[in-house]
C-alpha cells in the first residue's frame, strides 16, 4: 500500500475558513445557495476537476480523473452533507451562527470542508491516482430528500460509468471518543419513517364536550398506544423506537378543534421490522379513531433506509484509517445507532463505508448532535478529510 496524503498547512487553512465561513451562515433544506457559492469558490483553481450543480437543490459534484484511468478502473464516491438545522445556537465561539433559528447543530459545515479539503489533496496528486472520483456535496440530509434526489438525477454516474464503491462520514459531539473512529459491518444506523397522522372530528364549544367529537383526547391515546405497541407487538431483539415528536391541535381552552395533528417518527434495523412496524401503528391509530367515532388519515412521509456497511468494504477502511491515523483510534461498533442517515440511499446502490468518528468539541462533550449546545472543533474536520482523500488515494487499480 503507498504512503497515505496528510492534510497540508494550506489545506488546513482553507478548510478551516471555510468551515467557520459555514457555521455563521448555516442554511437548511434542498435550497442552500449560499453554501452553494461558498463550496464551488473553494474549488476554484482545480481545473481538472468536472463540476456541475442541481437543478432539483444547491448540489455540487465534482469529478476528478485518473490520466491512467480505463473503462475497468475504479470509480470512487466521496461525499458531504451540507445543511444545517432549525437550531438556536447556544454555543460561544466566536464562529457562532448569525442567522437566527439556525445552527450547523450535526457537523456538516466540518463534513463539507473535509470533503472540500481531499478534493485539494486528491488534485494535488492526480498523476499518481488509481481510480476517477466523484465528490457529492449534498443538501437536505436533515429533510430525506437531499442523497435521495442526487442518486435519481444520476450522481452515481456522474462519472461516465458506474460508482463502484462510496464513502461517507459523520462527526459526533457527544456520544464517541475525540478522534477515535467507529466502524462495523452490515448495519450500522437505522432506518426512519415518519408518519404524519391528522385526526377529524367535530369541534365545538368546551363547555359541552359531549355534543362534540374531540380529537385531541384520541391523539393523547394514540401517543400513549405507541409506548405498548412497541413492547407488545416486537421481541426484545427486534428493536424499534416509536416517538411522537409532535401533537398540534387548537388555540384556546374553551373550543374544542375539528382536528390533531401528529409527528410520529420510527425507526428500525430491517426492511421486514420497518413494515411490520408501520402497519401496527397505521392499524393501532385508525382502530383507537373509529372506537370514538372518528377518522384517522395518515400519510407516510419519504423515508431513511437502513443504512448498511459493506463487509469487504469495511475490511478496506478499517486498513485506510490503521495506515492513515493508526490502530489506537479504530474501534468497532457493538451494535448499530439507533439514528438515521440518508447516505443509505448510496449505500443501498453501491457497496461502501458510513464511518463515524468522535470530535473534539468546543463545550461539553455531554452534548449530542442537534443540541443547540453541539460542537465540534476545526480538528475534526482533519480527520475528515484525511479519511475520505486516503479512501480513494489508497485504493487499487
Amino acid at each position: 500500500m503507498r504512503k497515505p496524503l496528510h492534510v497540508t498547512p494550506d489545506v488546513k487553512e482553507l478548510t478551516r475558513e471555510l468551515r467557520r465561513d459555514l457555521h455563521r451562515h448555516p442554511e437548511t433544506g434542498t435550497d442552500l445557495p449560499r453554501t452553494q457559492a461558498q463550496v464551488l469558490k473553494s474549488l476554484e483553481g482545480l481545473e481538472q476537476l468536472e463540476i456541475s450543480t442541481g437543478t432539483r437543490q444547491s448540489s455540487v459534484v465534482a469529478v476528478l480523473r485518473s490520466p491512467h484511468s480505463t473503462p475497468d478502473s475504479p470509480v470512487i464516491l466521496l461525499r458531504a452533507d451540507m445543511d444545517a438545522l432549525p437550531v438556536e445556537e447556544k454555543v460561544e465561539v466566536d464562529y457562532a451562527s448569525k442567522v437566527p433559528g439556525k445552527m450547523h447543530a450535526c457537523g456538516h459545515d466540518v463534513h463539507t470542508a473535509g470533503l472540500v479539503g481531499a478534493a485539494h489533496l486528491l488534485h494535488s496528486h492526480r498523476h499518481e491516482l488509481a481510480c476517477d472520483i466523484v465528490f457529492m456535496f449534498q443538501p437536505a440530509e436533515e429533510e430525506f430528500v437531499g442523497a435521495k434526489w442526487m442518486v435519481e438525477d444520476g450522481v452515481l454516474e456522474s462519472a461516465g460509468r458506474p460508482v463502484t464503491a462510496a464513502f461517507g462520514v459523520h462527526v459526533f459531539s457527544g456520544m464517541l471518543e475525540p478522534g477515535v473512529w467507529h466502524l462495523r459491518p452490515g448495519t450500522v444506523m437505522a432506518g426512519c419513517d415518519e408518519v404524519r397522522i391528522v385526526i377529524r372530528g367535530i369541534g365545538g364549544h368546551g363547555s359541552v364536550p359531549h355534543q362534540t367529537l374531540d380529537p385531541v383526547p384520541v391523539a393523547c391515546e394514540i401517543g400513549l398506544g405507541l409506548n405498548t405497541l412497541v413492547a407488545r407487538k416486537f421481541g426484545p431483539f427486534e428493536p424499534v423506537v416509536a416517538t411522537l415528536g409532535s401533537i398540534q391541535a387548537g388555540n384556546n381552552s374553551v373550543i374544542i378543534p375539528e382536528t390533531a395533528e401528529m409527528r410520529i417518527s420510527l425507526r428500525s434495523f430491517s426492511v421486514e421490522v420497518k413494515h411490520r412496524l408501520l402497519d401496527a401503528v397505521q392499524q393501532m391509530a385508525r382502530s383507537i379513531a373509529e372506537a370514538y367515532g372518528m377518522t384517522a388519515e395518515i400519510e407516510i412521509m419519504p423515508d431513511y433506509p437502513v443504512t448498511v456497511n459493506d463487509e469487504k468494504e469495511i475490511v478496506y477502511s478499517k486498513s485506510v484509517i490503521a495506515s492513515v491515523f493508526g490502530d489506537d483510534r479504530l474501534r468497532e461498533l457493538d451494535e448499530p445507532m439507533s439514528g438515521s442517515e440518508d447516505f443509505s440511499h448510496v449505500l443501498a446502490e453501491v457497496p461502501g463505508t458510513f464511518a463515524l468518528v468522535g470530535a473534539q468539541p468546543e463545550g461539553d462533550a455531554t452534548e449530542t448532535n442537534h443540541s443547540p449546545r453541539a460542537s465540534f472543533s476545526d480538528s475534526a474536520i482533519d480527520d475528515v478529510t484525511e479519511f475520505l482523500a486516503n479512501a480513494a488515494w489508497l485504493r487499487e487499480a
